[in-house]
């Protein structure tokens, strides 16, 4: 019994050891921004983890884990979160030191890269991800006088936990959705395709995203005079329908209403009653774009009007209160085809990862 008794006292001292402040030695933190699965549809944005306990003086470290571009950023309290073209403004080199005093950002970086961020004053700083809204956390600095709750192998486990948890929860749901669309083609003249989904879960100081880019299901087919319904079920992210050139080559119609030209619609649209584009397809040489398939905000209240806060893209999304009505964002895309062939199409957003789809068309 005693000896099992000192040998715990010494475990426990050497826990306090390990946690408390090491006199006169900055630690190196090391974390990672972004994971995803081995054939790039299932993608973990988030900080993993996303909340850290440190000492002032001490560094934290992350790594760039997918290909999908990431920021670290942290901003000061008075500076309005900026856009990801508008990123650069408050771009700083890796190494640097955030107090709260000025602003400092990666800018976008993805798999490989690696960003490092210097403490040297205690407080509590807000982590964000510029690229995705809900992607974000809090390193928390403490005086080199106090002790750390977690030592690196716990946040190393805390990261692997979380990276298995997000990317596994949205291939349920990816798989669930292929069984939906398979079940939909054999039963269903309603023909719909999910254009990605995701999951936002709230960890810590913050938010981690899981999404899957990918169409659900990837191929379908009808027959002429038929129409294709297509979906953004992803609660945090943007994605396209496009049929030939990439719209950045296309001239824009000068027939609609700004908030639909500025979401960057293609050609052959026409609205239908409920808000939705409604494009017609007839060959596959068609350049057909649904414009950016935003989801619908979540509601935000505020005591007075926005004059003060930049433009946003779309202009709608700086209204206050929110939410945006489906007249001005609209997740849904409708596409007609009205001869036999087989359309290829893609998320200009994210084909990189693989977000391609096709639709076969029969007489």
């Amino acid at each position: 019994m005693e000896r099992f008794g000192s040998f715990a006292s010494s475990a426990i001292l050497g826990i306090v050891a390990l946690l408390s402040p090491q006199s006169g030695q900055a630690a190196e933190w090391k974390v990672t921004a972004g994971a995803e699965s081995d054939g790039l549809g299932r993608q973990a944005w988030a900080f993993l983890p996303n909340e850290l306990w440190i000492h002032a003086g001490d560094s934290v470290t992350w790594t760039f884990a997918s290909q999908e571009p990431h920021t670290v950023s942290f901003l000061t309290e008075t500076t309005l979160r900026p856009t990801i073209p508008n990123d650069g403004l408050y771009f700083q080199p890796s190494g640097s030191s955030f107090d709260g005093s000025s602003n400092v950002n990666s800018g976008e970086m993805t798999l490989g890269q690696t960003y490092t961020v210097k403490f040297p004053a205690a407080g509590n700083y807000k982590l964000a991800c510029l690229a995705h809204l809900y992607m974000n956390g809090a390193i928390h600095v403490l005086p080199a006088s106090a002790s750390l709750p977690h030592d690196q192998a716990f946040y190393d486990r805390e990261a692997a936990d979380q990276q298995d948890r997000l990317l596994s929860d949205v291939d349920r749901r990816g798989d669930d959705l292929d069984q939906a669309g398979d079940n939909d083609q054999a039963g269903s003249a309603a023909h719909r395709v999910i254009a990605g989904t995701g999951e936002i879960v709230a960890a810590g100081s913050g938010f981690q995203t899981a999404a899957a880019v990918r169409f659900f299901p990837p191929a379908m087919t009808v027959h002429v005079d038929q129409t294709v319904e297509f979906t953004n079920n992803d609660p945090m992210t943007v994605h396209s329908v496009t049929f030939g050139v990439d719209p950045g080559t296309l001239g824009l119609p000068e027939r609609f209403p700004v908030p639909i030209v500025s979401s960057g619609v293609g050609v052959n649209q026409d609205l239908d009653p409920d808000g939705a584009l409604h494009a017609t397809v007839a060959f596959p040489t068609d350049n057909v774009h649904s414009g950016a398939l935003w989801p619908l905000p979540a509601d935000r209240a505020a005591n007075g009007a926005n004059a003060g806060l930049p433009a946003t893209d779309p202009p709608i999304l700086s209204q206050f209160p929110l939410p945006a009505l489906v007249k001005d964002l609209n997740p849904r895309f409708r596409v007609t085809f009205t001869h036999t062939g087989t359309f290829n199409y893609y998320c200009v957003f994210h084909d990189n990862l693989g977000m391609l789809g096709q639709v076969i068309v029969l007489p």
